[in-house]
């Protein structure tokens, strides 16, 4: 059957709405199996993070952040499905390109214009989540002053690095045409290095203050383990995460000698000091079995592989009158490809998410070699219950979203030694 032209467009137009429309409702299943698994009984080697107060008070928190997820959800899908059916991506083009018809600027504006728009209308659901839920339940530890100027540096962040990568691709672009992929495979995947390398350094002082751990017996309990681990670092970072939530975390950043152990000042007030190594001990056991550059490594052969099929769309003149163009632009394409792409990328994340989540397993046998197994469940399940973490988690959800396994899991496994 032969189409014409522009039933070939609606067909695309449909397809990307169906694609649209299926992600919606498979989240929706997904969260509703999730809640209706907080009413199942607690496995035995849950039992005691909570008590019956606090159990109601960790449903009643991920009831809230259910209900706040469907309507945030929701309204987005109504956003983009009307801006679809109206051809408004289009009808931005065509404003735009009564300023300029240059390709550079003209891409720029355009993509700034959609990031700017995004932003406004998600900064209202952030600052509910933020100062009506967190606070409600007490994780909120910021101020509203804190929160704009946040966003602000986030916005700037976004404009400068986010600016620079795409004028450098667009750049490429104009001057190789369809093999422009390759370079700006190369482009990103510097950046990525540089991130992993300095992101502590450079990206995190704009928004945390970041200081040297105290000089005291936890200091020296830590330099003591870690040299007795033989892993090589350049200092320990205490971060005043509180001055935003009470959630706890710690992290390890850089490369080689480099590396800097960053722990929140949240952990270091909820956990003792032997929870705090079993922690350390399991950064340190995401080093020794390589997981960093591992990751690193799949995050830049699936962005190689993303780029090569994006270099087939752009400036494809049926993608871009089915979103609403008159003429076919890398933007329009760009846009089209994104929405098309999300079921493989949907595939790419559930892989990303089995090897991170064996990842942890294999992190947390590392604990074992220092015989601090019970001290990294004891801190596990303080970290569960001071987040009002829900410990028993649909196990679709979690193959379908989580990064990292269930706390049941980690416990099992390290109870089996496997």
């Amino acid at each position: 059957m032969i189409y014409d032209t522009l039933s070939i467009e609606k067909i695309v137009l449909y397809a990307i709405i169906t694609i649209i429309a299926l992600n919606f409702l498979w989240e929706q299943v997904l969260s509703f199996l999730n809640r209706r698994r907080m009413n199942a009984e607690i496995p035995q080697e849950l039992t005691g993070i909570y008590n019956k107060t606090e159990w109601d008070r960790q449903r009643a928190y991920q009831k809230a952040n259910g209900r706040f997820s469907f309507v945030s959800e929701s309204f987005s899908f109504i956003i983009i499905v009307t801006v679809l059916l109206l051809g408004g991506f289009g009808y931005l083009d065509g404003l735009i390109r009564q300023v300029t018809e240059n390709f550079i600027l003209l891409t720029l504006i355009y993509i700034g214009i959609i990031v700017l728009v995004t932003q406004i209308i998600s900064l209202p659901f952030e600052w509910y989540n933020t100062f009506v839920i967190e606070e409600r339940f007490g994780f909120n530890k910021s101020t509203k002053k804190l929160f704009i100027i946040d966003t602000l540096k986030q916005l700037m962040l976004t404009v400068i690095i986010g600016g620079s990568i795409l004028f450098v691709i667009l750049v490429i672009y104009k001057h190789v045409g369809g093999w422009f992929w390759l370079l700006a495979w190369a482009v990103i995947s510097l950046f990525s290095i540089l991130t992993a390398m300095f992101y502590s350094k450079w990206i995190v002082p704009l928004f945390n203050k970041q200081r040297r751990l105290p000089s005291g017996e936890l200091k020296q309990k830590i330099e003591t383990f870690v040299w007795n681990a033989g892993f090589e670092y350049q200092d320990i970072y205490l971060i005043d995460g509180s001055k935003r939530t009470t959630k706890a975390n710690a992290y390890f950043t850089g490369f080689g000698p480099k590396k800097r152990i960053v722990l929140y000042d949240t952990l270091i007030k909820e956990l003792n000091d032997d929870e705090i190594l079993a922690v350390i001990a399991h950064e340190i056991g995401h080093y020794q079995h390589n997981h960093i550059p591992k990751s690193l490594i799949i995050s830049i052969i699936t962005t190689g592989v993303t780029l090569f099929i994006l270099s087939l769309f752009l400036d494809n003149p049926v993608l871009s009158k089915a979103l609403g163009g008159d003429t076919p632009s890398f933007h329009l394409g760009l846009i089209g490809f994104m929405f098309l792409f999300a079921p493989i990328s949907g595939l790419i994340g559930l892989f990303v998410n089995a090897i991170s989540r064996e990842n942890e397993y294999e992190a947390d046998a590392y604990v074992r070699n220092f015989k601090l197994q019970d001290a990294l469940v004891s801190g596990l399940k303080k970290n569960a219950a001071k987040s009002l973490t829900n410990i028993n988690p649909h196990p679709g959800y979690v193959f379908w979203h989580s990064s990292h396994p269930t706390l049941l899991s980690r416990i099992r496994r390290l109870a089996t030694n496997y």
